[in-house]
């Protein structure tokens, strides 16, 4: 399916927000499509997230990508992925307000809902801090589906300004369908995180699925030595299914 992007600005309480926006081409009134609001990695629109964003709308879904760190970059900002790059984002991600994302997350599905290619049927979808802003948006009832992959920081609930998110606590007001994609060989979310988080969504009563590769953090990102074509392939099409089980 072929994919048409642009952009926009979204109003939000800290500015301005670029959010970039992928569409099937043949998106019309007479044809709407389930959205996702897709989080990116701590480097904001990268080359491996903009193709996977493309991904997504090329299997016939409204994405919107926003600029996770728009109250401290100005648009269009690509972090490297390099020391310096990494060492900002993370600066970012302990500077941000919690309000901030979870603001910036409800900007972004009532954008979604308001597309006139969308159906009005919305999940996340996210990888790293995006996977942990994926989870958090989904304790909006308007979110029916998200795919967290290698979420940071939700066993530690080190996120946002103060680094006390307490993400985890709130699994139980979660009513979408989840997808936990992980890699064994992730130094980030070590085995007792991910046992942690596995315990907490149980104890919840969550309705989820539980999926770990023999892989190493960003294992999805398609450049760089930690890709893993195969398990990239198997993880997206875990997401798929998620995704038309439950929007389309």
């Amino acid at each position: 399916m072929i994919v048409r992007s642009e952009y926009v600005a979204l109003d939000t309480p800290t500015g301005p927000m670029r959010t970039h926006v992928y569409a099937p081409a043949d998106a019309t009134v007479r044809r709407r499509w389930p959205g996702l609001l897709l989080y990116p990695e701590i480097y904001q629109q990268t080359g491996p997230i903009v193709r996977l964003s493309l991904q997504f709308a090329g299997h016939g879904y409204v994405v919107m990508a926003p600029e996770i760190y728009h109250e401290h970059e100005p648009p269009g900002t690509v972090l490297a992925y390099d020391a310096a790059g990494t060492a900002k984002g993370n600066a970012y991600k302990h500077a941000t307000k919690l309000s901030t994302f979870d603001h910036d997350a409800a900007t972004v599905v009532a954008a979604l809902k308001a597309h006139p290619a969308c159906s009005g049927r919305v999940g996340t979808v996210g990888f790293c801090i995006g996977g942990h802003l994926a989870f958090r948006a989904a304790l909006q009832r308007d979110v029916l589906a998200a795919c967290c992959f290698y979420p940071t920081d939700l066993h530690s609930g080190t996120l946002g300004e103060g680094q006390k998110a307490g993400t985890l606590a709130r699994a139980g007001e979660i009513g979408a369908e989840l997808a936990m994609i992980w890699g064994r060989q992730d130094p980030h979310i070590p085995a007792d995180g991910r046992a942690k988080i596995y315990q907490a969504l149980v104890d919840a009563g969550r309705h989820f699925t539980w999926h770990e590769f023999n892989a190493e953090h960003a294992f999805m990102r398609d450049e760089g030595p930690r890709y893993d074509p195969d398990a990239a392939r198997t993880a997206m099409g875990i997401a798929l299914a998620l995704f038309h089980r439950r929007l389309d």
